[in-house]
């Protein structure tokens, strides 16, 4: 089939290549622009276009696709049969929407109706989900509100974390989309119930407050690391918790309790594994100590 693709992160980037392997002409491929990035502030391209350009595709990067009549019809010019959206991170326009002959298809990262949005993954481990899943769309003018055309589950286990997620569901929608243009299955709309929406995660998600429960701190820190990551505060610093298991013990919230760096909340406790400091390594939670007096008693803000 002709394609255009239309992603821009690394979750996106299996289902690119999938494509292109299967041999799908694919013949643009759509993304972000390069912007700013990391301490220095380099400009870098997404993960999407570096695919795109290794793998010799045609590479487009308009800022903005409503009220862009070139940048419309430039896509409709292209004749496609199909579109395929995987994590792009722009609104498409209904315009668009229609302009290839199959539609638009979208790789969503949960079990739709459950979770739509911009952080399914996250979502899932935060709520306490015991599954999610990716689901392939018939894209609409809605909030992947689609009619589905593919799924497939998989389980979230107590220490499974939101880079695990992103991995195994890249994999799944890459074969997922490869089926659903291959088998055209028939699209079955998203039932009335059950459905639920995930805002865009901003860096303040990511400050801990341990007056919560250690049940639902496991979870935040599994879900929002790498991104925004988790974060206290030690004698006035950032301290990234990258890793932390539940564990017994109970005090004021945020207060150390033994020199293992346990750290009670709202009920129960958390044991931190890994931790990172601002400009340093990531390291294990006893390389850290080594070099860190945390007596029991100190508090974490």
């Amino acid at each position: 089939m002709r394609l255009a693709f239309m992603g821009s992160p690394e979750f996106s980037v299996p289902a690119l290549e999938a494509l292109a392997g299967a041999g799908h002409d694919v013949a643009a491929v759509y993304c972000q622009p390069p912007k700013p990035a990391g301490r220095g502030q380099a400009v870098r391209k997404c993960a999407v276009q570096v695919a795109a350009e290794r793998l010799g595709l045609e590479v487009r990067t308009p800022g903005r696709l409503r009220k862009d009549d070139a940048a419309q019809a430039a896509f409709a010019d292209l004749g496609l049969d199909a579109a395929v959206v995987a994590a792009y991170g722009l609104i498409v326009p209904p315009a668009m929407l229609a302009a290839p002959r199959l539609g638009c298809l979208n790789i969503h990262a949960s079990l739709l109706p459950r979770w739509r949005g911009a952080a399914p993954i996250q979502a899932a481990i935060l709520a306490g989900d015991a599954e999610t899943g990716v689901t392939i769309m018939q894209m609409d003018a809605g909030l992947d509100t689609g009619a589905m055309l593919l799924s497939e589950a998989v389980p979230i286990t107590p220490r499974t974390t939101a880079d695990d997620l992103h991995d195994v569901l890249a994999r799944i929608g890459a074969a997922l989309i490869l089926r659903a243009l291959d088998e055209r299955p028939a699209p079955v709309p998203q039932p009335a119930e059950g459905a639920t929406y995930v805002a865009k995660l901003t860096r303040e998600d990511g400050r801990i407050d341990w007056t919560l429960g250690s049940d639902e701190l496991d979870r935040r820190i599994r879900a929002l690391n790498p991104w925004p990551g988790t974060a206290t505060v030690l004698d006035g610093q950032p301290l990234k918790i990258l890793a932390a298991v539940p564990a017994e013990g109970a005090g004021a919230p945020g207060t150390v309790l033994d020199a293992h760096l346990t750290i009670a909340c709202g009920s129960g406790a958390l044991r931190a594994e890994r931790v990172q400091r601002p400009g340093r390594a990531a390291m294990a939670v006893e390389a850290f100590l080594h070099g860190h007096h945390v007596p029991p008693g100190t508090v974490l803000g």
